[in-house]
C-alpha cells in the first residue's frame, strides 16, 4: 500500500476509470462494510454557489458554541488536508493515510472514485474522533453525490443555477431536482435562493420533507449597519455582518441560522456563539482580500452565477485607476457567461492556461475574450504564476488585481504569492 499522503492521492486517482462517476451503489456498499452509521447530527450542504460559505459559517458558529465539529469540503486549494477538519484543525497526513488504508482493505473489487474514497475517509475520521456534529459539502449535484449516502438531519441548498450541465441537466429545473436529492423525509430542508424552482417544492412535497424557503419561513432585514434574522421559530436581532465579504453572504448566513433553528433541540446555540462565529469565520478564495498594495482579490468564481456575484461585489468597491484580471478557467465551463458579467469591471486581462486535463489554454481563452469584445488589452501567459507576477509588477499601488475563474486560478495565485490557507 502507499505510505505517504501524496502517494495515496496518486493511487486514488487511478482507481476508477472516470474522475466523476455519479451513483450511490458502490459507496453505499463500502460504507456498510465500514459500519459508518453516525449517531451525531449530519448537515448536508448543496447548491450551485455558496456551499463553502455556508459550511464555513456553520463550522465557525458551532465551534464557538463549544461543539466538536467535523467539516468535509471540496475541492482544496493547496493541500488535501483542507478538506477534512475536526475542531477547525486539518486532519493530519497520518490520520488520512490510516483511514485510506482501512477503506482499501474492505472495498474489495469495488472501484471507488477519488471523491468517494475521501468522503468515506472523512466520515470515518469524524466517527473516530466522536464529533458532536458533521457538516458535509456536496461535491457535485446532490442526489447521486457520495455525501448523500449519509442521511441529512438538515439539508441546505444555497442556490440553483446553470453549471455542470453534462452531469446535472441543461435547465435550472433539472439541476434543482438533482440538488433536492439531499432532502430527507420528515426533516427540515433549507432553500436560500429567492427564486424557488418547482423541482425544489415538488420533491420536498413528494418525500415529505419540511421545506423552509428564504423570504417565507425565514429571512433577514438590514437595520442600521446590522441585520435581523427571523424564522418560524423566532428572531435574532442586531447581528454582526459575517466576516466573509460579498453581497450574498446575508442569504447564506440566514440559511445557516435556519439550519441551526431546525436542529436547536440537539444543538442549542447561544447568541454569543452566533455573533462570535459570524465575526471570526474565514474562507479562502471567496472575495478574499490579500493585505498589501496593490489590492489583490482572490475569487474562485467559475460559473455565470458566481461571476455575477463577483461583479456586484466589485461594483460596490471604491473606484480605482486600473483593474487587472488574472484569468484562467476550465474549458468545460461557461467562459462566455463569466466574461459577460465581468468585462465592464476589467481594464486589462492577463490570461493563463491551467495545467489540468480540463484546463483551457491561454490561446483558447484569449480568443473567447476577443470574441466577447472585452475592453482593454488581453495578454497571454504560460501559467497563472507568471500572470500574477506580471500583475504585481505592473500594477500601481492604487490599482486592483482580481484573480478568478477557478479553484486552480486561486490556488496557483496563492502559491505564487506564498500565501497560506487560514
Amino acid at each position: 500500500m502507499p505510505n505517504t499522503l501524496a502517494n495515496w492521492l496518486t493511487y486514488l486517482e487511478s482507481l476508477h476509470p472516470k474522475t466523476i462517476a455519479l451513483g450511490l451503489d458502490r459507496v453505499a456498499i463500502v460504507r456498510q462494510r465500514l459500519n459508518l452509521d453516525p449517531e451525531f447530527p449530519v448537515i448536508v450542504v448543496g447548491g450551485t454557489n455558496g456551499k463553502g460559505s455556508v459550511c464555513a459559517m456553520l463550522e465557525s458558529i458551532l465551534y464557538a458554541a463549544g461543539y466538536k465539529v467535523g467539516c468535509y469540503t471540496s475541492p482544496h486549494l493547496l493541500h488535501y488536508n483542507e478538506r477534512v477538519r475536526i475542531g477547525k484543525l486539518q486532519a493530519s497526513d497520518e490520520e488520512l493515510c490510516a483511514s485510506f488504508a482501512e477503506i482499501e482493505q474492505v472495498r474489495g473489487d469495488i472501484p471507488l472514485t477519488y471523491f468517494e474514497f475521501g468522503t468515506l475517509a472523512a466520515m470515518q475520521l469524524f466517527t473516530g474522533h466522536k464529533v458532536d456534529v458533521a457538516i458535509l459539502e456536496v461535491g457535485l449535484g446532490g442526489r447521486l453525490d457520495a455525501v448523500n449516502v449519509f442521511n441529512a438531519d438538515c439539508a441546505v441548498v444555497t442556490s440553483v443555477d446553470i453549471d455542470h450541465t453534462d452531469y446535472l441537466g441543461e435547465t435550472r429545473e433539472e439541476i434543482a431536482f438533482e440538488k433536492a436529492g439531499i432532502f430527507r423525509q420528515g426533516r427540515v430542508a433549507i432553500f436560500a435562493d429567492t427564486d424557488v424552482p418547482q423541482a425544489i417544492t415538488g420533491y420536498a412535497e413528494k418525500i415529505g420533507a419540511e421545506l423552509w424557503c428564504i423570504g417565507r419561513e425565514f429571512g433577514f432585514t438590514l437595520h442600521q449597519g446590522q441585520w435581523d434574522y427571523r424564522s418560524k421559530l423566532g428572531r435574532r436581532s442586531a447581528l454582526p455582518h459575517p466576516a466573509l465579504r460579498g453581497a450574498f453572504q446575508l442569504n447564506n448566513a440566514s440559511a445557516v441560522l435556519a439550519a441551526l433553528d431546525a436542529l436547536k433541540e440537539r444543538l442549542p446555540v447561544s447568541m454569543a456563539a452566533i455573533r462570535r462565529g459570524l465575526t471570526e469565520v474565514q474562507l479562502a478564495g471567496r472575495f478574499q482580500f490579500v493585505p498589501g498594495k496593490p489590492q489583490l482579490i482572490l475569487d474562485v468564481a467559475h460559473n455565470p452565477h458566481a461571476a455575477r456575484s463577483l461583479a456586484q461585489n466589485l461594483a460596490s468597491l471604491p473606484p480605482c485607476p486600473h483593474t487587472y484580471a488574472v484569468f484562467a478557467m476550465l474549458k468545460d465551463k461557461d467562459v462566455a457567461g463569466v466574461v459577460a458579467s465581468l468585462k465592464p469591471y476589467i481594464d486589462t486581462w492577463l490570461v493563463a492556461g491551467i495545467a489540468a486535463p480540463r484546463g483551457a489554454s491561454s490561446d483558447e481563452l484569449s480568443r473567447m475574450l476577443q470574441e466577447a469584445g472585452v475592453n482593454g488589452a488581453v495578454i497571454s501567459f504560460p501559467d497563472i504564476a507568471h500572470a500574477i507576477e506580471h500583475a504585481c509588477n505592473v500594477a500601481g499601488e492604487n490599482d486592483r488585481i482580481v484573480a478568478f475563474g477557478s479553484f486552480y486560478t486561486v490556488a496557483d495565485s496563492m502559491a505564487a504569492r506564498d500565501l497560506r490557507v487560514f
